[in-house]
């Protein structure tokens, strides 16, 4: 079965409003006429709702770095669902390894995010991945399945359909170093195998699942020549207009 690529930059705590706008007016103009590949940007919260004012017309998708699971309340510098989808954005990051490393994520409180995302209709990219610790150990398959079954806790089939999975060795994540094309594919087939587990076949053969760590145009071929890479999650380089466009025109290369 084909699955829709799907290249995703995810620019962190980086880029002002105005040099947000100028990345994404050189997007817009890099990218026109792409059809066959999923695209969306992640800028910082505030930039969010100029660049989604930027993007009308566009077919580049908008995404939240992160959400809190409520809809409202004093939760003093968190951000809603609500808010993130009146202000057009299709998809949220949740559980990435920064925020599970730095913030104190864990899986029960990245379940609570996701339930909150797709109860209010937006789409969700799932990110899980091991520490090179966790690697060197041989648990990494171990790691995955944990974050998997944590994170997707009395989340139905239906919603599944809303949800994109991110593989993202936190070893290689900003280091430089990138998991092989191997080492990205067995990983990715573990992901495929334990949602065939948990749901099954049809489920797991729709969803896509993206590869995060170190990902560059001189990468990005080999790795989206693997059978169950179905994308990227991309951070630095996605700061880069013309870099992160040779990534989304990987078939192009």
């Amino acid at each position: 079965m084909k699955r829709l690529p799907f290249i995703a930059g995810n620019w962190k705590m980086n880029k002002t409003v105005e040099e947000s706008l100028d990345l994404v007016r050189g997007l817009k103009v890099s990218l026109q006429g792409i059809e066959d590949v999923e695209v969306a940007i992640a800028p910082p919260f505030t930039a969010l709702y100029a660049v989604s004012q930027e993007l009308k017309g566009s077919s580049i998708h908008l995404a939240g770095q992160n959400l809190f699971w409520e809809e409202k309340g004093a939760f003093t510098g968190e951000i809603s669902p609500v808010m993130l989808k009146e202000i057009h954005c299709r998809y949220a990051i949740i559980g990435h390894s920064e925020r599970r490393q730095y913030f104190g994520e864990t899986d029960e409180t990245v379940n609570r995010r996701i339930k909150a995302a797709l109860k209010q209709g937006l789409k969700v990219i799932f990110c899980v991945g091991e520490t090179l610790e966790e690697r060197e150990k041989g648990i990494n398959f171990l790691v995955a399945e944990r974050q998997i079954e944590g994170g997707l806790k009395d989340i139905g089939e239906t919603a599944m359909q809303s949800l994109v999975v991110a593989y993202e060795p936190v070893w290689a994540i900003g280091t430089g170093k990138t998991a092989t094309p191997r080492q990205a594919e067995e990983a990715h087939q573990f992901i495929r195998q334990k949602i065939r587990f948990l749901y099954s076949p049809k489920i797991a053969e729709n969803l896509r699942i993206q590869y995060g760590g170190s990902v560059t145009p001189e990468n990005i071929k080999s790795l989206m020549a693997e059978e169950d890479i179905d994308g990227a999650l991309v951070g630095g380089t996605s700061l880069n207009a013309e870099s992160f466009s040779r990534i989304v025109r990987f078939k192009e290369m």
